[in-house]
C-alpha cells in the first residue's frame, strides 16, 4: 500500500467562547495519500476548516492536540520560520469568495502570488491551463464569479504547490459553473499528480473523489475510497 502523504493523529482544536467551550475538531484521524482527490464533507460546524486550516498552517492544533504529518515532517511541530515556508511553498489555497485583490489584474494577481514561491510557474501559461489567456488584463470587477474563481485556483496553482487546499470552492456559484470548477479541479488532480483536498457540505459530489472523509461534530464519523471515481460530468445535484 502507498504511504501516506498526509496524516492527521488524534488532532484536537479547542476555542473558549466566553464560558463555552467548542471543541472545534476531537481527535480527528485520517490519511491522504499523494494524488488523491479528496472530500471532507459535513454540514456547518463539522470541523472541515478547522482541519484544513490546521493542515495549510493557518492555524495550530492544541498543544497536546495530536499529530499532523505532511510528505514525513510533522507541521505541528514546525516554527514559525518553516511555517510560513510551508504555506509559502507546499500550499495553494483556493476559497469560497475568491480573495483577489481587486485593483490587480488577473495576471497581476499571479505574479504576486509566484513572488513567494520557490519554484513557481509561468503565470500567462496558468492562465491558458484554466481558459483565461484572453482575460490577463481584466479586474477582477470585470470577470464573471466562475472566471475569478478560475483565477483563484490558477494563483494556487502557478506557486506549484504539491497540496491544494479548497475551501467550499463552488459555494458562492451557480450549478453549472459550480460543476466547471469541479471538473477543473478533477482534470488537475489527474493530470499533474497534484494532491487536492476540497472541503464541502454537498454529499452529492461525494463520488467524484478518490478519497471522502465525512465529519460530524469535529470528528471523523466515516472515511471511504471510491475505487473508479465519477467524472464530474455523470453526477448531478
Amino acid at each position: 500500500m502507498a504511504e501516506s502523504f498526509i496524516t492527521f493523529k488524534n488532532v484536537s482544536k479547542t476555542y473558549q467562547m466566553g464560558e463555552v467551550t467548542i471543541k472545534a475538531a476531537d481527535s480527528v484521524d485520517f490519511e491522504i495519500h499523494e494524488g488523491e482527490l479528496a472530500l471532507i464533507v459535513g454540514s456547518s460546524g463539522a470541523g472541515k476548516t478547522t482541519v484544513l486550516n490546521i493542515l495549510g498552517g493557518m492555524d495550530s492544533a492544541d498543544g497536546d492536540g495530536g499529530e499532523v504529518w505532511v510528505d514525513g515532517k510533522e507541521i505541528t511541530r514546525l516554527s514559525n520560520r518553516k511555517l510560513t515556508e510551508y504555506r509559502r511553498n507546499q500550499v495553494g489555497f483556493v476559497f469560497q469568495f475568491y480573495n483577489l485583490i481587486p485593483n490587480l489584474t488577473a495576471l497581476e494577481n499571479l505574479e504576486i502570488a509566484t513572488q513567494l514561491s520557490e519554484k513557481p510557474l509561468a503565470p500567462t501559461d496558468v492562465l491558458a491551463q484554466v481558459g483565461l489567456a484572453d482575460r490577463t488584463e481584466n479586474f477582477p470587477a470585470q470577470l464573471s464569479g466562475g472566471e475569478q474563481q478560475r483565477v483563484s485556483i490558477a494563483r494556487a496553482l502557478a506557486k506549484n504547490p504539491r497540496l491544494l487546499l479548497c475551501d467550499e470552492p463552488t459555494g458562492a456559484l451557480d450549478y453549472a459553473t459550480g460543476k466547471q470548477i469541479l471538473t477543473m479541479l478533477q482534470n488537475t488532480c489527474r493530470q499533474t499528480g497534484k494532491t487536492i483536498i476540497i472541503i464541502t457540505h454537498n454529499a452529492a459530489i461525494e463520488p467524484i473523489a478518490d478519497r471522502v472523509i465525512r465529519m460530524r461534530s469535529g470528528k471523523v464519523h466515516q472515511v471511504s475510497l471510491n475505487p473508479k471515481p465519477k467524472d464530474v460530468a455523470d453526477i448531478e445535484w
